[in-house]
């Protein structure tokens, strides 16, 4: 089962905010429903948010009433700004939308001379689009398993993992990035164990990652967030891994609040740290994580657990959904194009490159990345 398929004009998407205690598979028409849908975390995880907006964009093209090529991109445009504004961190949403948006650029020179009228071009366009977004989501597959190849050399047997967060099959359309390195390791027979951090405040851990792994019949142990540095001071901890929501050109990885807490600890204890991602998730333009953004949600993911009330009222909370960690914590960051050791920046270049040059093989041009900012 994928996090998100399309299904005949319909985006249908596990509604994550429901598991453990129901699987329910919620479906939307709409991109402003997918929209809603990122924003509200029906889904979540930065490939997967990706994904949802690629099917978003795309929805907006088969659903659109414009007559001419001009009018369609003009929806597309102001369809692809409400979807950025739903979560500005994980920078695969604005890499999947810049994607979508270039596919329908193209494709309008591709259908500038037609016998049939401005219509069937506007048709061909949005056409275009729907097998685009299917393109990213089999991609994100297939990217995932290529990741988890090359991570899986770093588990030897008899490992105990420390992961944080949900970096599984939820977090991506289909196989996980972290969780996935995870999965390949065990399916290649060797013992390994996990310790999942319950991360607070939304539970990800607790909700997600441990029912994956009890799906899979992974042997994992829940824990408190706090009970990490007590797991590797008393040597319970081989190597720790998580996953990343935006890595700077030098190797400062955003991900789920408490990451940079973890990679302290590791580093303190002589464990080591890898984030795995793709190379979607790096962001070149950025030349340190002091310029990326860190959403900030509402303060009720803290106040309360499951709509129960567990502070004071009225008290002031801040609630920040990411933090930054310096890549000077982290041993190595996992990409589909193989393991990107320190001085990360010349090593993450390269492996965008790989992609960059991998894609366009296939007929794609952009990545979502300039050529400019491949050769800086």
């Amino acid at each position: 089962m994928r996090t998100i398929e399309w299904d005949d004009g319909v985006v249908k998407m596990i509604d994550q905010r429901k598991l453990p205690r129901e699987l329910v598979i919620a479906q939307f028409t709409d991109y402003r429903e997918v929209a809603r849908a990122i924003k509200e975390m029906y889904i979540r995880g930065a490939p997967a948010i990706g994904a949802a907006a690629a099917f978003g964009l795309a929805l907006c093209a088969r659903g659109s009433k414009a007559k001419t090529r001009a009018e369609l991109l003009a929806n597309l445009e102001e369809a692809a700004l409400t979807l950025r504004r739903t979560r500005p961190t994980a920078v695969n949403l604005p890499w999947a939308l810049e994607r979508m948006l270039e596919q329908a650029r193209k494709a309008q020179y591709t259908q500038a001379v037609s016998p049939v009228g401005p219509n069937y071009r506007v048709e061909q366009i949005a056409n275009a689009l729907v097998a685009e977004a299917q393109r990213i989501a089999d991609e994100d597959v297939e990217v995932n398993r290529r990741m988890a190849a090359h991570g899986a050399e770093l588990i030897e047997d008899a490992y105990n993992i420390l992961t944080h967060c949900n970096t599984g099959s939820l977090a991506t359309v289909d196989y996980g990035t972290a969780l996935g390195v995870i999965r390949t390791a065990y399916e290649q027979g060797k013992r390994i164990h996990v310790w999942v951090d319950e991360t607070r405040p939304r539970l990800q851990g607790a909700r997600l990652t441990a029912w994956e792994l009890m799906r899979y019949g992974i042997p994992m142990t829940l824990i408190a967030d706090n009970a990490a540095g007590h797991l590797m001071l008393t040597g319970q901890v081989d190597i720790v891994l998580v996953g990343a929501d935006r890595v700077a050109a030098n190797g400062d990885v955003a991900n789920k609040i408490g990451t940079y807490k973890l990679a302290v600890l590791a580093r303190e204890n002589g464990i080591p740290f890898y984030s795995v991602a793709p190379t979607s998730t790096v962001d070149l333009s950025l030349p340190s994580g002091e310029q990326i953004t860190i959403e900030e949600r509402d303060s009720a993911e803290v106040t309360q657990v499951g709509g129960v009330g567990i502070a004071p009222e009225g008290v002031p909370v801040y609630n920040p959904a990411f933090d930054v960690t310096p890549h000077r914590y982290i041993t190595g960051i996992v990409t589909e194009e193989g393991i990107v050791y320190p001085p990360f920046t010349p090593g993450l270049r390269r492996a965008k490159a790989l992609r960059y040059a991998a894609a366009s093989l296939t007929g794609y041009s952009g990545q979502g990345v300039a050529d400019e900012e491949i050769r800086a």
